[in-house]
Protein backbone atom coordinates (compact mmCIF):
# COMPACT_ATOMS: atom_id res chain seq x y z
CA UNK A 1 0.00 0.00 0.00
CA UNK A 2 1.25 3.39 -0.95
CA UNK A 3 -0.03 6.34 0.90
CA UNK A 4 1.32 9.37 -0.46
CA UNK A 5 0.43 13.40 -0.88
CA UNK A 6 1.59 15.36 -3.93
CA UNK A 7 1.85 19.08 -3.70
CA UNK A 8 2.35 21.76 -6.10
CA UNK A 9 3.42 24.85 -3.81
CA UNK A 10 2.69 28.83 -5.43
CA UNK A 11 3.39 31.65 -4.06
CA UNK A 12 -0.96 32.40 -3.43
CA UNK A 13 -2.29 28.52 -3.96
CA UNK A 14 -1.08 25.35 -2.82
CA UNK A 15 -2.35 22.22 -4.71
CA UNK A 16 -2.79 18.75 -3.19
CA UNK A 17 -3.35 15.42 -4.84
CA UNK A 18 -3.58 11.92 -3.58
CA UNK A 19 -3.33 8.03 -4.38
CA UNK A 20 -5.48 5.07 -4.41
CA UNK A 21 -3.87 2.67 -1.76
CA UNK A 22 -2.11 0.50 -4.83
CA UNK A 23 -0.61 3.52 -5.62
CA UNK A 24 -1.62 3.25 -9.30
CA UNK A 25 -3.81 6.54 -9.89
CA UNK A 26 -3.19 10.30 -8.56
CA UNK A 27 -6.04 12.76 -8.28
CA UNK A 28 -6.29 15.88 -7.91
CA UNK A 29 -7.31 16.30 -3.63
CA UNK A 30 -8.05 20.20 -3.36
CA UNK A 31 -6.12 23.73 -3.39
CA UNK A 32 -5.70 25.47 -0.08
CA UNK A 33 -5.08 29.09 -0.37
CA UNK A 34 -1.62 29.81 0.76
CA UNK A 35 -1.57 31.81 4.34
CA UNK A 36 1.35 31.06 6.46
CA UNK A 37 3.74 28.32 6.66
CA UNK A 38 2.28 27.73 10.07
CA UNK A 39 -1.43 27.13 8.88
CA UNK A 40 -0.38 25.33 5.76
CA UNK A 41 1.95 23.02 7.81
CA UNK A 42 -1.46 22.68 9.71
CA UNK A 43 -3.82 22.03 7.31
CA UNK A 44 -1.47 19.42 5.57
CA UNK A 45 -0.64 17.68 8.70
CA UNK A 46 -4.42 17.51 9.24
CA UNK A 47 -4.44 16.09 5.67
CA UNK A 48 -1.70 13.47 6.25
CA UNK A 49 -3.33 12.37 9.55
CA UNK A 50 -6.71 11.47 8.21
CA UNK A 51 -4.47 10.04 4.62
CA UNK A 52 -2.18 8.27 6.94
CA UNK A 53 0.18 9.87 4.55
CA UNK A 54 3.68 8.30 4.60
CA UNK A 55 5.62 10.20 1.47
CA UNK A 56 5.18 13.74 0.66
CA UNK A 57 5.86 14.24 -3.06
CA UNK A 58 6.63 17.79 -4.01
CA UNK A 59 6.47 19.94 -7.26
CA UNK A 60 10.21 21.08 -8.01
CA UNK A 61 9.97 24.12 -10.54
CA UNK A 62 13.18 23.53 -12.70
CA UNK A 63 14.23 25.79 -15.04
CA UNK A 64 13.30 25.03 -19.17
CA UNK A 65 17.41 24.19 -19.26
CA UNK A 66 16.90 21.69 -16.07
CA UNK A 67 18.77 24.27 -13.45
CA UNK A 68 17.35 24.56 -10.09
CA UNK A 69 16.37 28.91 -10.03
CA UNK A 70 15.11 30.57 -7.11
CA UNK A 71 11.84 29.54 -7.33
CA UNK A 72 13.22 25.53 -7.29
CA UNK A 73 15.55 26.54 -3.98
CA UNK A 74 12.64 28.55 -2.14
CA UNK A 75 10.40 25.12 -3.28
CA UNK A 76 12.77 23.15 -1.80
CA UNK A 77 13.33 25.34 1.58
CA UNK A 78 9.44 25.05 1.86
CA UNK A 79 9.33 20.81 1.29
CA UNK A 80 12.22 20.05 3.51
CA UNK A 81 10.67 22.39 6.22
CA UNK A 82 7.10 20.75 6.18
CA UNK A 83 8.81 17.46 5.81
CA UNK A 84 10.40 18.22 8.83
CA UNK A 85 7.69 19.53 10.91
CA UNK A 86 5.73 16.83 9.94
CA UNK A 87 8.04 13.90 10.31
CA UNK A 88 7.68 12.59 6.79
CA UNK A 89 10.13 11.88 4.16
CA UNK A 90 9.91 14.22 1.20
CA UNK A 91 10.89 13.84 -2.01
CA UNK A 92 10.89 16.42 -5.19
CA UNK A 93 9.83 15.96 -8.91
CA UNK A 94 10.36 17.86 -11.97
CA UNK A 95 7.12 19.88 -12.17
CA UNK A 96 7.90 21.63 -15.84
CA UNK A 97 5.34 22.12 -17.66
CA UNK A 98 2.36 20.22 -15.21
CA UNK A 99 0.65 23.73 -15.32
CA UNK A 100 -0.16 23.97 -19.26
CA UNK A 101 -0.61 20.14 -19.16
CA UNK A 102 -3.47 20.32 -16.35
CA UNK A 103 -4.88 23.72 -17.69
CA UNK A 104 -5.62 21.28 -21.15
CA UNK A 105 -6.85 18.11 -19.48
CA UNK A 106 -9.37 20.72 -17.11
CA UNK A 107 -10.23 22.22 -20.60
CA UNK A 108 -10.95 19.09 -21.96
CA UNK A 109 -13.28 18.37 -19.47
CA UNK A 110 -15.27 21.98 -19.90
CA UNK A 111 -13.49 23.71 -17.12
CA UNK A 112 -12.80 27.32 -18.50
CA UNK A 113 -9.52 29.13 -17.81
CA UNK A 114 -10.27 31.91 -15.99
CA UNK A 115 -13.12 30.14 -13.86
CA UNK A 116 -10.98 27.32 -12.70
CA UNK A 117 -8.95 30.26 -9.49
CA UNK A 118 -12.27 31.41 -8.57
CA UNK A 119 -14.23 28.25 -8.09
CA UNK A 120 -14.36 26.65 -4.32
CA UNK A 121 -11.18 24.90 -3.53
CA UNK A 122 -13.07 21.50 -3.46
CA UNK A 123 -13.72 21.67 -7.59
CA UNK A 124 -10.56 20.50 -9.47
CA UNK A 125 -8.45 23.53 -10.30
CA UNK A 126 -5.46 24.13 -12.29
CA UNK A 127 -3.73 23.77 -8.71
CA UNK A 128 -4.88 20.24 -7.31
CA UNK A 129 -4.45 18.90 -10.89
CA UNK A 130 -0.72 19.54 -11.09
CA UNK A 131 -0.20 17.94 -8.19
CA UNK A 132 -1.81 15.37 -9.42
CA UNK A 133 -0.02 14.95 -12.50
CA UNK A 134 3.50 15.51 -10.32
CA UNK A 135 2.58 12.19 -7.72
CA UNK A 136 1.58 10.64 -10.95
CA UNK A 137 5.28 10.97 -12.86
CA UNK A 138 6.38 9.69 -9.08
CA UNK A 139 4.12 6.59 -8.73
CA UNK A 140 5.09 5.81 -12.30
CA UNK A 141 8.48 6.15 -11.45
CA UNK A 142 8.18 3.94 -8.71
CA UNK A 143 6.30 1.26 -10.11
CA UNK A 144 8.70 1.06 -12.94
CA UNK A 145 11.76 0.54 -10.79
CA UNK A 146 13.17 3.92 -12.27
CA UNK A 147 15.19 5.73 -9.76
CA UNK A 148 13.83 9.53 -10.16
CA UNK A 149 16.67 11.84 -10.26
CA UNK A 150 16.87 13.49 -6.54
CA UNK A 151 16.79 17.01 -5.89
CA UNK A 152 19.45 18.46 -3.84
CA UNK A 153 18.86 21.97 -2.02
Amino acid sequence: MISALGLDFGRKRIGLAACDQLGLIAFGLKTLIHRSFAEDAQAIGYICQQREVKQLVVGLPLMMNGEIGTQARHVQRWGERLGQVLNLPVVFVDERLTSYQAEEMLRQRGYGRHSQRQRSTSQPTVDSQAAAIILQQWLDQQRSGVTAKCYAS
